[in-house]
């Protein structure tokens, strides 16, 4: 019992002289508050000094945010379009001969969708020809005439020209040299009515091949053809019913290539070129996709064709072509397509939207603070607008963006700060 005695006395004074000589120690090591050892006051005096620093300052909550790389896509939404469509119709009036095409059908270029019934335009045809003919036979029988009247003038120049010479040695009479003169200007008149008819017959055979142009033009006109290859959209002209100038005998579409239209907002169509590359997805149905080789689903690729240098009144929008081959005509008119198209690539910040402000002079920016925590104003411009925020271009590598309270500040002011993580 002794024993145990001496060892709880020896136990006891051995605490009494740690808790003496060595009482930090043993605090930290037990977990224990003590606010009279020198790093507690020591600590307490800085944070008394920083509390009396930002007494008075605007508390403001600030994020770290570095730059990254963005995709160098430009993401749009719009829909297909098909190349061409053109209401094919009649150009004269007739009643159709031809069985129908049923709409779903596919045409070539050139290729007969609708007969009309011929009348009596072959005869017209025929009548012009025969005309035709008559003015051409009438061609060399005026220059024959011509030739003749010019013979006429020479011969009637040469009497001329022995008469006056004759009348001035004395042997032939004035009358004599009046005559010849009168013959000369009948031969004279005779050339110029030669060669009115001449013209005359040449002006016939004009007319008779503008006739016979004419015939022939209009019993073209009988034969209704696709003006390019594509897809019928409509039912052509039912067998039996009359067309009349501008009647429709059918619609059709061209779908390859088909095209790819989208509108671009004014902050990033200066990204967008012509022959930029871009790919799509097409949703069909229910949300299935589909592509140019796989009716499971897949991407279309093709190219910018078309920029407008003019934007929509009212939406501020310009209009983007893409054109994407479509052999097979998988793709068609009308579906919704969710476009990416290339374009160059920039380093921006990835930011809450509500960070974003306005200065003073109405531009948009964010604020941020230095080292010091003072206040500065940033312009920066959008350039994309994602679920997870806004990416932004304008700013430095590394900022220290104030997210909440910015609308309480201004430029050069300092603040107190308190940090958070970017994805809080």
């Amino acid at each position: 019992m002794r024993i145990f005695s001496v060892l709880a006395a020896l136990i006891v004074a051995g605490a009494l002289s740690l808790f003496i000589l060595d009482r930090p120690r043993l605090v930290a090591l037990f977990g224990a508050d003590d606010s009279d050892t020198p790093e507690t006051e020591e600590i307490a005096a800085v944070v008394n000094t920083a509390e009396q620093e930002t007494a008075g300052l605007v508390k403001v909550v600030v994020v770290r945010s570095i730059a990254r790389q963005i995709d160098t896509a430009v993401a749009l939404r719009g829909q297909t379009e098909a190349a061409r469509t053109v209401d094919v119709r009649a150009e004269t009036s007739a009643v159709v001969v031809s069985e129908p095409l049923r709409k779903g059908a596919r045409v070539e270029a050139g290729q007969e969708m609708c007969r009309l019934d011929e009348g009596t335009r072959g005869t017209e045809l025929a009548q012009a020809r025969a005309q035709l003919d008559e003015a051409e036979a009438r061609v060399p029988e005026a220059e024959a005439r011509l030739t003749e009247s010019l013979a006429q003038l020479e011969e009637a120049r040469i009497n001329l020209n022995a008469s006056s010479k004759l009348s001035d040695s004395g042997f032939a009479s004035t009358t004599r040299v009046a005559n010849t003169e009168a013959a000369l200007a009948t031969a004279e008149a005779g050339v110029e009515s030669a060669r009115a008819g001449l013209r005359g017959a040449q002006s016939g055979i004009q007319t008779a091949q503008a006739a016979v142009a004419t015939a022939e033009k209009e019993i073209q006109r009988l034969i209704i053809r696709a003006p390019f290859g594509g897809v019928l959209e409509s039912d052509t002209a039912e067998l039996g019913s009359l067309l009349q100038p501008g009647s429709l005998c059918a619609t059709i579409i061209q779908l390859d290539p088909i095209k790819l239209v989208a509108f671009v907002p004014e902050t990033e169509v200066a990204r967008v070129e012509l022959g930029a590359n871009a790919t799509a997805r097409l949703v069909r149905g229910s949300g299935a996709l589909t592509g140019d080789t796989d009716a499971r689903g897949g991407e279309v690729r093709g190219v910018v064709t078309f920029v407008s240098n003019s934007a929509d009144e009212t939406t501020r929008t310009f209009r983007v072509e893409i054109e994407v081959p479509n052999t097979d005509n998988r793709i068609r008119d009308g579906q919704t397509a969710e476009i990416e198209i290339s374009a160059e690539g920039a380093t921006a910040h990835l930011l809450p939207q509500s960070a974003l402000t306005l200065n003073d002079e109405g531009k948009l920016g964010i604020r941020t603070i230095d080292e010091e925590a003072i206040v500065a104003f940033h312009p920066v411009s959008l350039m994309r607008d994602t679920p997870e925020g806004v990416w932004l271009t304008g700013l430095p590598e590394t900022a220290e963006v104030i997210v909440l309270g910015q609308e309480f500040v201004i430029e050069g002011v300092r603040v107190a700060p308190t940090y958070r993580e970017l994805s809080q």
